[in-house]
């Protein structure tokens, strides 16, 4: 069975190769909290 949208999510790979453009370039992020931060103490926590 073939795929009916191979580039899903995205409409084509055109919009793909922009997409990972933008993130590669920085210009989106994902806000994190200082509870979100990777440390050698929160390892230990678990």
């Amino acid at each position: 069975m073939t795929d009916a949208f191979p580039d899903r999510p995205f409409c084509s790979v055109r919009c793909k190769s922009i997409d990972f453009g933008e993130w590669a370039n920085e210009s989106y992020s994902i806000e994190a909290s200082d509870e979100d931060s990777w440390s050698d103490d929160d390892s230990a926590k678990q």
